[in-house]
């Protein structure tokens, strides 16, 4: 009887285990300034073309411009032995309908040699969301 006990006790903490995790781990595509905050983490810092697919449009994505960035950084990284990385500010949503919104972001590229930096540049960029199950980037520009 007490081994019965027991089992049921472990069961039922591997049942609340199980849906704590979930919650967690539960991707969240409530709010179209987190959705682009995600994006550009998994984009640009992780560079985890998966997990940023958890972000995007699964048809008709405009992702050209951010995969053009993607491309350089790399590419001067590459090439000048550097480490180059992206932060951004100012995640600003403006006004749509019930299903498309767009965000802008100050996006900042840096250089960093052995720890200190020696290029750094900002650059504003809009990106445009559809409620598709949650939001989802669908194209991103620079905007100047």
């Amino acid at each position: 009887m007490a081994a019965g006990i027991l089992a049921l006790l472990c069961l039922g903490g591997v049942g609340v285990a199980v849906l704590l995790y979930d919650e967690e781990t539960k991707i969240d595509r409530a709010a179209p300034d987190a959705v682009v905050d995600n994006f550009l983490r998994a984009y640009l810092i992780n560079r985890d073309d998966n997990e940023a697919a958890l972000y995007t449009c699964t048809a008709n994505a405009d992702l050209a411009a951010i995969s053009s960035l993607r491309a350089e950084m790399v590419s001067r990284e590459q090439n000048f032995d550097v480490k180059v990385s992206a932060s951004w500010s100012s995640l600003v949503v403006t006004d749509g309908d019930a299903t498309h919104k767009s965000v802008t972001a100050d996006l900042t590229i840096a250089g960093f040699s052995n720890g200190n930096a020696v290029s750094r540049r900002k650059e504003a960029w809009s990106f445009g969301l559809v409620d598709a199950d949650g939001w989802r980037v669908c194209s991103a520009t620079k905007s100047g």
